[in-house]
């Protein structure tokens, strides 16, 4: 299988399918167990945690393989401490220690992110205050190296003594501000076209059954001429006198 890493890490996975752990899988099984190993990575770095996304995920890996979730979860365990040189307690307690002692200069970055919240709302198509608030804490995360559920903590607190206000009570403003219209005016849109689809299909439906009540008229009409004209040859066969003989 190709695997879609940085070429330094390609050569890790290549180790780890060949580590103790990785020689027991079949090619399925390791692939889907690297794809877990990348889930729980970008959990440590989302969140600081790790053990409900691990577990849940052993789980739903062993219960079609032959191995019970401890066991799949080793197997993860081994394969992700190969894959990225740590141990996932190691990359968690990294991040935090990383988070704890930002210096000065690099906490103040939190208020740019902060008002890039209010810019992401006012200039974008239909942007919430939730996907821009996502969106700056991960690029924030991604500069300082510290989770984003850290860099939103540093996001709101750098906000709040600057602004004397929430960061949320100030996006949702803007939200209803910016964002709100824009919703609203394509759900109008969308109200309008039904509205006009609906009357499209009344209109073919009026026509096609004013050509079906003509269509049948005229059948009927058919049908009683015929009738009529066979009555009245029938009459007129009657009406004729017998030749005596």
């Amino acid at each position: 299988m190709n695997y879609f890493y940085e070429p330094k890490e390609q050569e890790r996975v290549l180790e780890a399918r060949e580590s103790f752990s990785g020689r027991l899988l079949t090619n399925a099984q390791f692939d889907e167990a690297i794809a877990i190993t990348g889930i729980v990575e970008r959990e440590i770095k989302k969140s600081g945690s790790f053990k409900e996304k691990l577990g849940d995920y052993a789980y739903a890996f062993a219960r079609t393989e032959q191995f019970d979730a401890i066991k799949a979860e080793t197997v993860i365990r081994d394969l992700f401490k190969v894959r990225t040189g740590q141990t996932m307690n190691e990359m968690r307690e990294e991040y935090q220690q990383r988070e704890e002692s930002l210096p000065d200069p690099d906490r103040r970055l939190g208020l740019d992110y902060a008002r890039a919240v209010g810019t992401m709302i006012q200039d974008g198509t239909r942007i919430n205050f939730n996907r821009a608030f996502a969106h700056q804490a991960q690029e924030l995360a991604g500069e300082l190296k510290i989770t984003d559920a850290g860099a939103k903590r540093l996001m709101k607190e750098e906000f709040a003594a600057a602004e004397k206000r929430e960061l949320y009570d100030w996006g949702k403003d803007l939200e209803d501000k910016h964002y709100r219209p824009q919703i609203e005016a394509d759900k109008k849109k969308s109200e309008e076209r039904s509205r006009d689809e609906d009357r499209g299909r009344g209109n073919g439906r009026d026509r096609g059954n004013g050509d079906g009540r003509d269509g049948e008229r005229s059948s009927r009409e058919e049908r009683g001429n015929s009738r009529g004209y066979s009555r009245g040859g029938s009459d007129q066969r009657r009406s004729q006198p017998r030749m005596r003989p």
